[in-house]
């Protein structure tokens, strides 16, 4: 078996939030080559890359997954022995209003480098044929809400509600296919709320941090009861490492933190840890603003995450107050990431929500 220095890596969606977490623990950590494969939407940046900027083990292609002769030139020319597939359309709030955008990148994306790699893998010789890899990384979201108990398995029956989740069942449905029809060996990873630095400002606890900073309000979503497992994104990326080396082909592994905490708690919790950094705008609480609820908003997430740690020997190490405190240190440090994606990009206004009927 080749040593991790040896390995040949493709990731797409690499500029992202968790692609560039997976890539800078591939180069950095592993040592890895790795190939980043992205087409710089408005969440995808170069800065999110900056750590492994110049590095010998890595080389960037700006590219859109949809592309088949641009992503085929790729693959031929870098030659991957794993493709991690992370190149997604991913806000639930976006997808309301605006879907098509997720069945194109999502769907018709994901079906497009799913023949890329089925022809580069059917010109491997018979060692690289059998250990090659595309590991699909999906969400939690495609099996729809749980009530307040019970847990997400690999075998949980699909029930998106949105948009967004849709188009990532859809596309977990078409790499299993490819598996179960062409024998590609292929693995999916179902992984819950991710967290930590470099994720764009559209989302939870970056929105809340930044707006906190700000002295804006922090909105939460209906009553704020919604429920979610909170995973720190380095945690998932040494996961995906795993999946990727020693997954089983046709296999789902389901990536979990084991910290379940209500929308409404993971605000307070960022409220508290900005009042021990920034006293002087204590207390942060007085900013919790509760908004009209999101439609087809899910009750409860929760992973089980037994299979990957029983199997791979994974575990999440981060616990949530600790990696939120990381994290809310990390954007007090980092303005120079964030601020001209608050400047330019998305200034922290309300997404997602439907005009009523007239």
């Amino acid at each position: 078996m080749k040593r991790d220095d040896e390995m040949r890596i493709m990731v797409t969606g690499g500029a992202g939030f968790i692609g560039s977490a997976v890539v800078r623990h591939l180069v950095l950590e592993t040592g890895a080559q790795v190939l980043t494969i992205d087409k710089l939407t408005y969440a995808g940046t170069r800065t999110c890359l900056k750590a492994v900027d110049g590095h010998p083990n890595h080389r960037f292609v700006q590219a859109d997954i949809c592309d088949e002769i641009a992503v085929g030139r790729a693959v031929s020319e870098f030659r991957p022995e794993r493709i991690i597939h992370l190149a997604a359309e991913t806000h639930v709030d976006r997808s309301i209003t605006g879907a098509r955008t997720f069945v194109e990148t999502n769907v018709v994306g994901t079906f497009t480098l799913l023949e890329v790699a089925r022809n580069y893998w059917l010109t491997l010789d018979g060692p690289a044929r059998r250990s090659f890899r595309f590991l699909h990384v999906s969400t939690d979201e495609v099996y729809g809400s749980l009530g307040d108990a019970g847990f997400f398995s690999e075998t949980t029956p699909y029930d998106p509600a949105s948009p967004y989740s849709a188009s990532k069942a859809a596309s977990d449905h078409f790499v299993m296919a490819w598996h179960r029809t062409y024998g590609l060996p292929v693995v999916i990873s179902n992984c819950s709320n991710n967290y930590g630095p470099y994720q764009f400002p559209e989302k939870l606890v970056p929105l809340v941090i930044l707006n906190a900073m700000e002295g804006k309000p922090l909105p939460v979503c209906g009553a704020g009861t919604n429920v979610r497992d909170w995973l720190h994104v380095d945690d998932h990326a040494r996961a995906l490492d795993l999946i990727a080396s020693r997954g089983r082909p046709g296999e789902k592994y389901n990536v979990g933190g084991r910290n379940e905490r209500r929308n409404i708690d993971v605000v307070r919790r960022i409220a508290q840890v900005m009042d021990a950094l920034r006293p002087d705008a204590a207390p942060h609480q007085r900013l919790i603003t509760l908004v009209a609820d999101r439609p087809g908003h899910d009750h409860r997430y929760a992973i089980d995450p037994t299979k990957i740690e029983t199997e791979l020997g994974w575990r999440a190490r981060e616990t949530f107050d600790a990696g939120i405190e990381k994290t809310v240190r990390w954007y007090l440090e980092n303005e120079w990431w964030w601020r001209p994606l608050r400047d330019r990009v998305y200034r922290g206004e309300r997404l997602g929500t439907l005009q009523p009927a007239g």
